[in-house]
C-alpha cells in the first residue's frame, strides 16, 4: 500500500475520531487517523467522566454496535454510579468517573492494536475535492488521498481561548488550533458558524479541606459500562460536593465587566444546559448557592476537576471566587478555567449518514456538527466510520430510526432541525424512552453490529442465549401460580400486602415492590439466571403494558416513515406549499414523510400535500416503466 493512499482518512484524535477510525478498519478499510499530537489521542478536554443522564444510553449503544468507548471507560474508570435508580428504567443512567491518563492510554492502545489503522502525526490544513467529490487532504508535508474523509476536529477549527478580556488562538489549553480546514469547507459550499464552550479551573489537592464537604461515593461493586467487561479492576475513589455562596456570587458580579461573555467579546452561542458560573449567577439571582463537585482527575493525579464552576473570568477573579467556597479557602488553582470559541458546520447540510450534501464522500462527526459532549461525539464518529465504509463498499448506509436508538434521535435532530447552540442529549428528546433503555441496548442493536462485522460471533451467541432465556423465564412465570403459603412469607419480609388466593408469578412480579429476587425465592428457576437476564425479566414484566403501547405507536408512525421521498424530488411544483416550506424542504431534503414532518415550520397540512405529491410521482413513475 502506498502510504499516501487510504480508503478512509479521519482528521482528529478525539472521541469521534477514535470510533470512526476503529469502525472503518474493522469493516475492512485502510484508515489513517491524522492528529497534531499523538500523545493527546483520547484526551478528555473537559470533565473526566463518561455517561450520565441520557449520555450513558449513547455509550451503551456504541458498545452494542461494536464501538470502543464503554470498554475504554471500564479500563480507566475510578468511580461508577447508576443515577435515577429510584425511578423507572427508561431514565436509569450509568456515570463513570475516569482517570484521564488511563483513558488516553487505553484509547491509543485500541488504535495501535487495530489492524488497518495508521496514526499519522501531522497538521491538516486543507480538505481537497474534485467535481463535488472528496479526494483527500493536504498537510505541510504533502497530499494524502482517500475514498472518504471524516472530519472530527472538536473545538480545534479556528479555536480561540478566552480568559478575561485576553484571548489567543488554541484548540484547547496548550495546543494550537486547526487552521485552513474551515476555509476549505466554506470553499466547497458548506455554511460555517461559531459556537462556544468552557471549562472550570482545576484545583490542586493540597490545601483543599475535604472535611467540610459532602462525600460522594460510587456504587459497590462498580457496575461496568460495557457489556464485555466482567469486573472493574481499578481502585475506586470518592468525589466531594461543596457550594458557592453569597460572597462567591458578589465577587463574580463585580468582575462581570471583565468577562468575555458579558463584554461582547465572545460571539459564539454557548451551551444552555451547561452554563458557566457567571451565567448561573446572573440568570438565577434567586439562588443562594450552586453545587460544586470536586472530581479526581486520576488515581495518581494531584488535581480535582471543579465541576459546576466553568468560567472565563480573569485569573485574579478566579482565584478570589474559588477561595470564597467552603473547603477551598486555602486551595491553589493548578489550571485556570477558560472559554473557547470554535467553528462548526451547520448540521442540516448533512445526510442522515453524516455525509455532507455538497461534497460526496466527506463525512462530519462530533463538535463540528454542533454537539457537545464526548458521548455525542463518539456516537457520531462510530456512525460516520460505519457509513464511510458502507459507501466505499457500495452498500446502503446504516441509518438508525428514532424508535431504534438514541443515536438515531441524535442524528435525526441534527440533520432535520439543526442547532444554533451546542446540542446535548437528554432523555426528553426521545419519544420512545421506554423502548430505548440503557439496559436493552444489546437487544436493540447488537444484531446490527454483528451483521456489520463489528461484533464477534461469540458475543452475538451470548445475546441470543440471553434473549432465549428471558423469553423462557417469562413463559415459566406466566404458567406457574404462587400459593399464599409460599408467597406470603416473602411478601411479609418485603413489607408488602399478603395474598389470599393463588396468583400467577408473572402477575405477582408486576406488583410494585416485588422484584425478581423475591419471585425466585417463591419459585426458583431450574438454573439460576445471570443478573442481566433477571433484570430483563423484571423490567419486561413490570412495564409490559407501557412497552407494548409505545411499540404499537412506533409501528403506526413507521408507516409514515416508510413513505420514501426520492432524492431528486422537486418541491417547487406542489400546489399549496408556501415558499418558506419549499425552501426548508429543499434545504433538508428529507428521506421520508416522517422526517419532513419534524422539520421546524413544516406543518401537518404541508405534509399531507407532500404525501399526495409523492404518491402521484410514484404512480407516474410506475406507469412510465410499464409503458417502456
Amino acid at each position: 500500500m502506498n502510504n499516501h493512499n487510504f480508503d478512509v482518512i479521519v482528521i482528529g484524535g478525539g472521541h469521534a475520531g477514535i470510533e470512526a477510525s476503529l469502525a472503518a478498519a474493522r469493516m475492512g478499510m485502510n484508515a489513517a487517523l491524522f492528529t497534531m499530537n499523538a500523545r493527546t489521542i483520547g484526551q478528555m478536554s473537559c470533565n473526566p467522566a463518561i455517561g450520565g443522564l441520557a449520555k450513558s444510553h449513547l455509550v451503551k449503544e456504541i458498545d452494542a454496535l461494536g464501538g470502543e468507548m464503554a470498554k475504554i471507560t471500564d479500563k480507566a474508570g475510578i468511580q461508577f454510579k447508576v443515577l435515577n435508580k429510584s425511578k423507572g428504567p427508561a431514565v436509569w443512567a450509568t456515570r463513570a468517573q475516569c482517570d484521564r491518563a488511563l483513558y488516553r492510554k487505553y484509547a491509543k492502545e485500541a488504535l495501535a492494536s487495530q489492524a488497518g489503522v495508521e496514526i499519522i502525526e501531522e497538521t491538516v490544513n486543507k480538505v481537497i475535492s474534485h467535481k463535488g467529490k472528496v479526494t483527500g487532504i493536504r498537510t505541510p508535508k504533502g497530499e494524502y488521498f482517500a475514498k472518504a474523509v471524516i472530519i472530527t476536529t472538536g473545538t480545534f477549527l479556528n479555536g480561540l481561548i478566552h480568559i478575561g478580556l485576553k484571548n489567543y488562538p488554541a484548540g484547547r489549553a496548550g495546543e494550537p488550533p486547526s487552521l485552513g480546514v474551515s476555509e476549505s469547507l466554506s470553499a466547497m459550499g458548506l455554511k460555517i458558524g461559531r459556537l462556544k464552550t468552557g471549562t472550570p479551573p482545576r484545583i490542586n489537592k493540597k490545601g483543599v479541606d475535604l472535611s467540610v464537604m459532602t462525600i460522594q461515593e460510587g456504587d459497590m461493586p462498580p457496575p461496568p459500562m460495557s457489556l464485555f467487561t466482567k469486573k472493574i479492576l481499578n481502585p475506586q475513589l470518592p468525589c466531594y460536593m461543596t457550594y458557592t455562596n453569597s460572597e462567591t456570587h458578589r465577587i463574580i458580579r463585580e468582575n462581570l465587566k471583565d468577562s468575555p461573555l458579558y463584554s461582547g467579546v465572545i460571539k459564539g452561542a454557548g451551551p444552555r444546559y451547561c452554563p458557566s458560573i457567571e451565567d448561573k449567577v446572573v440568570r438565577f439571582m434567586e439562588r443562594e448557592r450552586h453545587q460544586v463537585f470536586l472530581e479526581p482527575e486520576g488515581i495518581d493525579s494531584d488535581e480535582y476537576y471543579a465541576n459546576g464552576i466553568s468560567t472565563s473570568l480573569p485569573e485574579e477573579a478566579q482565584e478570589k471566587f474559588v477561595k470564597s467556597i467552603a473547603g477551598l479557602e486555602n486551595a491553589r488553582i493548578a489550571k485556570f478555567g477558560y472559554a473557547i470559541e470554535y467553528d462548526y458546520a451547520c448540521p442540516t447540510q448533512l445526510k442522515s449518514s453524516l455525509e455532507t450534501k455538497p461534497v460526496e464522500g466527506l463525512f462530519l462527526a462530533g463538535q463540528i456538527n454542533g454537539t457537545s459532549g464526548y458521548e455525542e461525539a463518539a456516537a457520531q464518529g462510530l456512525m460516520a466510520g460505519i457509513n464511510a465504509a458502507m459507501k466505499i463498499k457500495g452498500l446502503p448506509p446504516l441509518i438508525l430510526g428514532r424508535d431504534e436508538a438514541y443515536i438515531g434521535v441524535l442524528i435525526d435532530d441534527l440533520v432535520t432541525k439543526g442547532t444554533k447552540e451546542p446540542y446535548r442529549m437528554f432523555t426528553s428528546r426521545a419519544e420512545y424512552r421506554l423502548l430505548l433503555r440503557q439496559d436493552n441496548a444489546d437487544i436493540r442493536l447488537m444484531e446490527k453490529g454483528f451483521e456489520l462485522g463489528l461484533i464477534c460471533k461469540e458475543a452475538f451467541d451470548r445475546l441470543l442465549f440471553k434473549k432465549e432465556m428471558t423469553k423462557e423465564e417469562i413463559k415459566r412465570l406466566k404458567s406457574l401460580r404462587a400459593k399464599p403459603s409460599k408467597a406470603n412469607p416473602v411478601l411479609k419480609g418485603l413489607g408488602l400486602a399478603e395474598i389470599k388466593e393463588d396468583i400467577a408469578l408473572y402477575q405477582l412480579l408486576k406488583r410494585p415492590g416485588v422484584g425478581y429476587a423475591g419471585i425466585a425465592k417463591i419459585s426458583p428457576p431450574q438454573k439460576r439466571l445471570a443478573p442481566d437476564i433477571a433484570e430483563q425479566v423484571e423490567i419486561q414484566a413490570k412495564y409490559s403494558g407501557y412497552i407494548k403501547r409505545q411499540a404499537e405507536l412506533a409501528e403506526r408512525l413507521k408507516k409514515v416513515e416508510t413513505i420514501k421521498i426520492p432524492e431528486d424530488f422537486s418541491y417547487g411544483g406542489i400546489p399549496g406549499l408556501s415558499n418558506e416550506v419549499v425552501g426548508k424542504l429543499e434545504e433538508i431534503k428529507p428521506l421520508n414523510l416522517g422526517q419532513a414532518g419534524r422539520i421546524p415550520g413544516v406543518t401537518p397540512a404541508a405534509v399531507s400535500l407532500l404525501m399526495v405529491a409523492v404518491e402521484r410521482r410514484r404512480r407516474e413513475m410506475k406507469n412510465f416503466r410499464e409503458r417502456n
